[in-house]
């Protein structure tokens, strides 16, 4: 991965007084910035909503039911992931550190992941180079995709915004099956590689083994409906998470609103690491209860790459002191309506597929 540097502008003095208006908040209210009863409330439903779904599943009398308690529990867990294990990835679902380990190893083990090696991609590549190809392991180098402008353009990328639906099906399952266990040997469509102790490739084989017992032979064991079924109902189920996957996360960073940084060639960014997170990210739906009991503040995707050190649960809170401030120091703050932004994601297919020069779209409210 190549290490960058950084310049200062208009957004380091942003970014500053943004923590410290921040701090003072949770400073004037005596409370912490991790999550609060409502956040453990909130916790205690996914968990337990896990719980049931699968004893449903497991228990099914019929095979309507059966395939209705599968499909609900590979969404409640991956809401899971959204509002828990991802703020307990940054140490702020809960005070103590070792229980923010263990909620977030849970959903991500569980569902045949590695926990390790995703928190090293998101924490020390993706936040840190956001949209910055060949420094940011979320930036594909894929053939099939044309995402940046430094990226090859061939002929068949110009139907990328009709074919990529149905290869976003396929995102979850290729999570499990190839993309973990392809940085084993550091060979991947993922644009940086990472050392993974022994431990962890231990864990990460030992959990895909475990996925696959409890997902798939378990049901097949104690169920009558037949094997095909319980494979069915796995492929489908991995369809259903890895549009909702890319539908929330999609949006916010591969939009013609946002930027693709090229570094220097002395490895340098023109531009502060702030106004890297403000230029990279399409907010949606930001002051939405709804979104944000949903989707854990990954609607409020600025915010949280700004501010990792604060649980989801406050956002809605400190919006105001975030707008106030980016158009205080003349920072844009690109927020949407979800159909917006889904447009923009498209739109972005689209013109990379035929274009090998374009420029992005100014942002406007």
């Amino acid at each position: 991965m190549q290490k960058l540097k950084f310049t200062q502008d208009r957004g380091s003095l942003f970014y500053k007084e943004l923590r410290e208006r921040v701090d003072a908040y949770f400073t004037e209210r005596n409370i912490p910035k991790t999550g609060n009863r409502r956040f453990k409330l909130k916790m205690f439903f996914y968990l337990a909503m896990n719980v049931v779904l699968y004893t449903l599943m497991i228990t099914s009398g019929s095979l309507i039911a059966f395939y209705a308690f599968y499909l609900g529990m590979g969404i409640s867990v991956l809401l899971t992931a959204f509002n828990i294990s991802h703020d307990a990835s940054h140490q702020v679902a809960v005070k103590s550190k070792f229980w923010n380990k263990i909620l977030f190893q849970i959903s991500f083990n569980l569902q045949g992941n590695n926990a390790y090696v995703w928190g090293k991609h998101h924490t020390e590549s993706h936040h840190l180079y956001t949209n910055v190809e060949g420094s940011d392991i979320d930036v594909l180098n894929n053939p099939l995709f044309r995402m940046t402008e430094t990226q090859e353009l061939k002929w068949f990328h110009r139907f990328q915004w009709l074919y990529a639906p149905v290869l976003y099906l396929l995102y979850s399952i290729n999570w499990f099956l190839f993309r973990d266990t392809l940085m084993l040997i550091n060979y991947s469509s993922r644009t940086i590689n990472i050392d993974i102790p022994k431990i962890e490739v231990f864990k990460l084989l030992l959990f895909k083994v475990l996925y696959i017992g409890y997902m798939i032979i378990l049901p097949i064991m104690v169920l009558p409906f037949g094997w095909e079924h319980a494979i069915i109902a796995f492929v489908a189920n991995h369809f259903l998470v890895s549009l909702i996957f890319v539908g929330v996360l999609g949006v916010s960073h591969v939009s013609d609103f946002v930027s693709h940084p090229e570094p220097n060639a002395d490895g340098s960014l023109e531009m502060s690491w702030p106004m890297l997170q403000m230029k990279t990210s399409v907010d949606y739906n930001s002051d939405s209860r709804f979104c944000n009991f949903i989707l854990g503040g990954f609607n409020a995707h600025a915010l949280h790459h700004l501010l990792p050190n604060v649980c989801h649960i406050h956002y809605r809170e400190i919006l105001p002191i975030f707008r106030e401030l980016a158009e205080k120091h003349e920072v844009t703050y690109m927020e949407m309506p979800y159909g917006q932004a889904l447009k923009s994601h498209f739109r972005h297919l689209k013109n990379m597929g035929k274009h090998t020069n374009y420029q992005i779209r100014e942002y406007a409210k």
